[in-house]
């Protein structure tokens, strides 16, 4: 089975070693420079190059005529329609949160903590012209306490259950050929506004509010929860997220 195979990441490197495993003929594979992902594939001589040269490729009919299915596991833009159409099977994607509740790549872990949701999941669906809205392979629902989260640890625990649905889904598509297809229906989509103004601290948040939200941001490196003084942005931490911090500094140089 020939695939074209999109994305970034040690989690992605993993999948793609899974695809290699299970025979799957990888025929170029589109990751930044320097990734995990694009590392490990020249390490397995397989072609990598940006997205930009496959649409160009693909819009010139220099190549791909062939291709059975199209993966997207980490890949943080928006696919077009020439490559959507390109393989027998479909194009994929593998999404780090539940559909149709959390649609959108940024954002997804923070609202979850938030709202104190406590059934989280990942999701393997179709790519469409619009963000996650394809139609549904499987979602894979597991329980969380939110009040013990935060974005980091649950981006955590979401990358490990969808490397494990990524297994199931090419399993299943190895042994059909085929892949079942559920429209998704009525859902959210979590915005990159949504995210900036969740995760700015005001004088009216209460306590509580400022708790949840240093914990539904706090994702290093990434800029976490904040508040603004003299137009700038400083972010914020708790006690339990230092306790944690140094807890694990400390054993790290008790071992050295």
């Amino acid at each position: 089975m020939n695939v074209i195979y999109l994305g970034k990441g040690r989690t992605s490197a993993a999948g793609l070693n899974y695809l290699l495993g299970k025979n799957f003929n990888v025929v170029v594979v589109v990751a930044p420079d320097k990734d995990e992902l694009s590392k490990f594939a020249c390490k397995n001589k397989i072609n990598v190059i940006s997205d930009n040269e496959l649409y160009e490729r693909i819009n010139k009919q220099q190549k791909y005529n062939n291709i059975d299915l199209i993966i997207s596991f980490g890949f943080w833009k928006r696919i077009k329609a020439s490559l959507i159409k390109l393989p027998k099977i479909g194009c994929i994607n593998f999404h780090p949160a539940p559909l149709p509740e959390f649609r959108g790549m940024g954002g997804v872990y923070n609202f979850a903590i938030y709202e104190n949701i406590k059934v989280w999941g990942v999701s393997a669906h179709f790519v469409d012209e619009t963000f996650d809205t394809g139609a549904l392979i499987k979602v894979s629902k597991f329980s969380i306490k939110p009040e013990n989260e935060t974005a980091f640890s649950l981006r955590q625990k979401s990358h490990k259950a969808l490397l494990k649905l990524f297994k199931e889904v090419i399993d299943l598509v190895s042994k059909d050929g085929a892949l079942p297809r559920l429209p998704q229906g009525h859902g959210r989509y979590i915005s990159k506004k949504d995210f900036e103004i969740l995760r700015k601290v005001g004088t009216t948040d209460t306590l509580a509010d400022i708790e949840r939200k240093i914990r539904a941001f706090w994702c290093p490196p990434h800029n976490g929860a904040y508040i603004e003084l003299q137009g700038k942005e400083f972010t914020l931490i708790n006690d339990k997220i230092l306790e944690d911090i140094s807890r694990k500094y400390i054993t790290v140089e008790r071992r050295t």
